[in-house]
């Protein structure tokens, strides 16, 4: 009976554990994956871009062919002006808008010029009549106006909406340099202005031959002497080593290499004091430290000490 009753008990226990294990199976079955076969795809779109241009990218040929094809269309359209004409198109188009709007040039205010025509300042600005503002290019403008002979700087502004500034400051003249390959003005520091319209310079002080343009020092020292500047016609450099002074008369004065300031007041003294000039001399050398020496217009030659000329 013992064992009767635990055969059915171990039949009951394997029947609920069969049963226990029918129950399971269909859940088993359904939570197993799907397998697939072949590459896989991706998922979303960003993804599948990125793949596609990974693979233009892996073949080369492909972009240089391409890359070709497209410079050619380009050159295409430039040759045959298509793009010329869009752009000038398109120009056109944003300067009449610029225009419009109140941005185009209409006036150019002018400060400074007075030797400079305002029509060769329109002239080198090289801006038009309703340009926009905006695309006028100043640094350009200003250089071309520092290329003029008069200007020694130009000074160029925008000045919003529709104006441009523009201020000049010229060069000063200081004298007149006649040399072999003409006459021109120069500034004090012997830079030559120009050599057009001379003629109304011919009050400023003349000077001569080659190396003559820089002569401020003789010239600012003759200045200190009223009485030989009012006779003084000319300066000429000579070997650009000393100078000669014209004087108007025509008297050649010879001044020496070293201390000739101090000449210049011998000089002023034989004009004044003992006036030389009423004699008939042509020409008066004071390169000598103890001697004057005279040439006469007869051609005769005199040399006196210095200190008992007469």
């Amino acid at each position: 009976m013992r064992s009767l009753n635990i055969e059915r008990k171990s039949r009951r226990g394997r029947v609920a554990q069969s049963g226990r294990k029918a129950q399971q199976r269909p859940s088993r079955n359904v939570a197993s994956p799907v397998r697939s076969f072949g590459k896989r795809q991706p998922a979303n779109f960003a993804a599948r871009t990125w793949r596609a241009l990974r693979e233009w990218v892996a073949r080369p040929m492909l972009l240089l062919t391409l890359g070709l094809i497209g410079a050619a269309l380009l050159a295409a359209l430039f040759v045959s002006g298509h793009v010329g004409r869009s752009i000038a198109r398109m120009h056109t188009t944003f300067a009449a808008l610029v225009d419009d709007a109140g941005f185009g040039i209409s006036q150019v205010h002018l400060a400074g010029n007075r030797r400079v025509p305002p029509d060769a300042i329109l002239a080198a600005l090289g801006f038009e009549l309703g340009q926009s503002i905006f695309t006028a290019d100043i640094h350009a403008a200003r250089q071309r106006l520092e290329k003029l002979d008069w200007v020694a700087e130009a000074d160029v502004q925008r000045r919003y909406p529709d104006d441009i500034s523009v201020r000049i400051v010229e060069k000063l003249p200081f004298a007149l340099w006649q040399s072999n390959a003409g006459v021109y003005v120069v500034e004090r520091n012997g830079k030559v202005i120009t050599s057009n319209g001379v003629g109304e310079f011919r009050h400023l002080p003349l000077l001569l031959g080659d190396g003559g343009s820089n002569a401020a020092d003789i010239v600012d020292a003759v200045a200190q002497h009223r009485s030989l500047e009012a006779r003084v016609k000319a300066y000429q450099r000579v070997s650009e080593r000393r100078w000669n002074l014209i004087l108007d008369d025509g008297v050649l004065v010879k001044l020496p290499e070293m201390g000739w300031q101090k000449e210049l007041d011998a000089l002023e003294h034989l004009i004044v004091d003992k006036g030389i000039l009423e004699r008939d001399v042509s020409e008066i050398d004071l390169r000598s430290p103890t001697q004057y020496f005279f040439v006469l217009r007869s051609g005769e030659r005199k040399i006196e000490p210095r200190g008992n000329a007469a």
